[in-house]
């Protein structure tokens, strides 16, 4: 019994070393991170998507636009070519979620503050009310840095269409004028393709958490 031992001591040993590394490489295989999703109209609640692309299974990318932000300049697509983005809408005069989500903003504004591949973009569902004095005054008093945040303004119609058939991030509110929205908590994480990567609650603090987890998970993107 000792001889058998011995003959197969050395072979014991070598497929104990094997089975190690087998096991060693299938965890860090079953380990690697899976990359965000990409957001298409067909994978969305149909509540806050435009009918006419709610089928729509691929391509799909923000569009561009021209819009005004809380210090009167021009704000395009463009200023946000080859940035991450976060974006979301709301409106200086709301009363219910809007202060928590420009809270929770102001969190991510923070956290982002120094990387320069980052930026944030809010756009108001009420362009007639909030005017450039108005989210200037707004932006101040929620601590906006200019540099990494835009608040912007402009013609509703674009502001509707952006929300509907781009960001996919507002309902319809069903009355007869044109372009009539109802903004929801959503935030959106937006590539530097200009595609989403995912929707969070953004009056909670938890889902802010992980939206700041998913930023660093898609700037490894760029880096592999």
């Amino acid at each position: 019994m000792l001889s058998f031992f011995k003959d197969y001591k050395w072979f014991a040993i070598v497929f104990s070393i094997i089975s190690i590394i087998i096991m060693s490489i299938f965890y860090n295989i079953l380990k690697v991170e899976k990359p965000l999703p990409i957001y298409q109209p067909a994978m969305v609640n149909t509540e806050l998507v435009d009918s006419t692309i709610q089928h729509k299974i691929n391509y799909h990318k923000i569009a561009d636009f021209s819009l005004t932000n809380q210090n009167g300049k021009t704000i395009t697509q463009a200023d946000y070519k080859g940035k991450i983005y976060v974006a979301d809408f709301f409106f200086t005069t709301c009363q219910t979620i809007c202060p928590t989500m420009t809270g929770n903003m102001a969190t991510i504004q923070d956290e982002i503050i120094n990387d320069e591949d980052v930026m944030l973009l809010s756009y108001s569902v009420t362009p007639d009310i909030d005017t450039v004095a108005q989210l200037k005054r707004y932006a101040i008093e929620k601590g906006v840095n200019d540099k990494k945040w835009n608040l912007v303004t402009g013609d509703k119609g674009e502001i509707y269409r952006l929300a509907r058939k781009s960001y996919l991030a507002v309902k319809d509110d069903g009355m007869p004028d044109d372009y009539g929205m109802v903004h929801t908590e959503n935030f959106m994480l937006i590539d530097k393709k200009s595609q989403i990567r995912g929707y969070y609650d953004g009056t909670k603090k938890e889902d802010i958490k992980t939206l700041l987890k998913d930023i660093k998970k898609l700037k490894k993107e760029y880096k592999e």
